[in-house]
């Protein structure tokens, strides 16, 4: 019999684009290790035209997505929830493995889940919340109401690997945009395993679109690109957020920066990613 120690067959995280797992175009990665610098993984190394091919796709899936029914999209986030507490402990392990303690880990999951299920009940009340008739002094009724600005990028939290992904998607989703974000750089793991169970929760490919990478590689390229409505950066640098307002300037690109950290529960976190569309209308005679 062999006395050879085997060696570990350690996953390659691969991207999550247009509902499929393409490997990075630029081929490249990043070794992930354990506290004991382990190697956890192999993580692909996204690339420029690996956002632009996310934004591509996430622009395709927009027109569906906002024309959804809310009633739809919430079962939709449910789902998305129902699936992570069936694989929570794959989830736990993953969160352990990058750093947290067990008790953490399981609080990070739960609460992850519960964000989920939070924002699916919304789906179909914030238009009540955020809509009005206003007062005019003319024969007309004025009504604004709220609807989805379209394609938002986003710089996920760094320091939580899975609730700070979570926080970020669900309002993005929940209020009929679609999405591109950056995972954490050293805790990735939960990311692609997230984009897995995305992919089988019957939202729609191109809805999320998640990379992983370096933050100083593609910071330029989430503020500067056309075809980008939106951008949410979690971030304690200081110029990290001064470089993407700056950035964003010349194509008016919205930008809501936020601490390093999970987005609370709140529906005015999904306000964040909406128009405001007022129509006149004649009072009848």
């Amino acid at each position: 019999m062999s006395t050879k120690k085997r060696l570990a067959v350690n996953k390659t995280y691969k991207l999550y684009l247009g509902g499929k797992f393409p490997r990075t175009e630029s081929g490249r990665y990043y070794e992930l290790n354990g506290r004991k610098g382990a190697l956890l993984a192999n993580v692909s190394r996204a690339s420029r035209k690996d956002f632009r091919n996310a934004v591509v796709a996430a622009r395709k899936a927009w027109p569906g997505w906002d024309g959804a029914t809310a009633h739809l999209r919430g079962q939709i986030l449910y789902r998305v929830a129902e699936i992570l507490e069936g694989r929570s402990e794959q989830f736990e392990e993953e969160l352990r493995a990058q750093g947290t303690t067990p008790a953490a880990a399981r609080k990070e999951v739960t609460t992850a889940i519960d964000l989920l299920v939070h924002y699916a009940g919304w789906t179909d009340k914030y238009q009540s919340l955020f809509s009005s008739v206003n007062p005019v002094s003319s024969p007309y009724f004025n009504f604004s109401m709220p609807e989805s600005t379209g394609v938002v990028a986003a710089i996920a939290p760094e320091e939580s690997g899975l609730l700070g992904l979570c926080s970020v998607i669900a309002p993005i989703l929940a209020g009929g945009s679609t999405s591109v974000i950056l995972a954490s750089h050293t805790r990735p793991l939960c990311a692609i395993t997230l984009a897995e169970v995305l992919n089988s929760s019957d939202v729609p490919g191109g809805v999320v679109n998640i990379l992983t990478g370096f933050r100083d590689e593609l910071l330029s390229q989430f503020a500067e690109h056309m075809d980008v409505n939106a951008l949410l950066i979690c971030s304690d640098d200081e110029k990290e957020i001064k470089l993407v307002q700056e950035r964003a300037v010349e194509n008016l690109k919205r930008v809501i920066s936020h601490v390093d950290g999970p987005l609370a529960e709140s529906p005015y976190h999904i306000l964040d990613f909406q128009e405001i569309k007022t129509t006149w209308h004649p009072v009848g005679v």
